[in-house]
């Protein structure tokens, strides 16, 4: 394992490493010691690469990932894993808020607490948080599932789009446009897989699902006045 600390390096430093696997592959396992906080780390990976960072990281963490498998052994600021294609995002503390944010593909999993605008204009991630998140998650939600183990905030799922919610806590109030849904059993074979994936030992059947009414979809000459 490559190890990089963080209390003498640079987060250039940090990046270019990273990107320089794309070409030589000669480390696949990376160790970043000492991130005290910084911003933009492990952003841009392309490679099928496994980093670990021990301790806080700050905003954007593991921005744009494809392929790698990102773990921070604690917190991180805004927008962890914003606009991901593919790969794993694992948190092993809070995130704060826009975790997920407009990501494409791939696995986000949030062990602790998610701040406000959790999953917002999602593309396709799947999100899994362990604790509870905060208000207006999953905004304009358009691809992906969000599965969250504790509660959500206000207006949850605002003019979303085809994103699947779960939650197994209380919702405070659900956004325009969504709705709570029926629990089939193909939901609930989704949602075991996803939690599965997540390592977290929960009950599908505790859960409900939320999506789109569908309301919002196509403009309507009688609601000209609110437009």
């Amino acid at each position: 394992m490559k190890t990089i600390d963080l209390s003498s390096a640079t987060v250039r430093d940090l990046n270019q490493a990273l990107h320089d696997q794309t070409k030589t592959l000669t480390e696949r396992e990376w160790m970043v010691s000492n991130p005290g906080g910084k911003h933009n780390l492990a952003v841009g990976l392309n490679e099928a690469l496994s980093v670990e960072i021990d301790g806080h990281a700050g905003y954007y963490c593991a921005g744009m990932n494809q392929k790698a498998s990102v773990t921070i052994h604690g917190n991180v600021g805004v927008g962890v894993a914003e606009n991901m294609m593919s790969g794993m995002v694992r948190i092993k503390g809070s995130a704060s808020q826009a975790a997920g944010a407009t990501a494409h593909g791939g696995l986000l999993v949030i062990e602790g607490d998610a701040g406000a605008r959790c999953g917002i204009s999602m593309k396709g991630v799947d999100i899994v948080v362990g604790g509870s998140i905060g208000h207006m998650s999953c905004f304009m939600g358009q691809a992906g599932r969000l599965v969250v183990c504790g509660d959500a905030g206000d207006a949850l799922g605002d003019s979303l789009y085809e994103t699947r919610i779960y939650i197994k806590g209380t919702v405070k109030s659900l956004g325009s446009d969504c709705i709570e849904k029926d629990m089939r059993p193909e939901h609930l074979e989704e949602l075991a897989e996803l939690l599965n994936r997540a390592g977290f030992d929960e009950d599908p059947a505790s859960f409900k699902r939320y999506g789109s009414a569908r309301q919002l979809y196509n403009f309507k000459v009688d609601n000209a006045s609110a437009y």
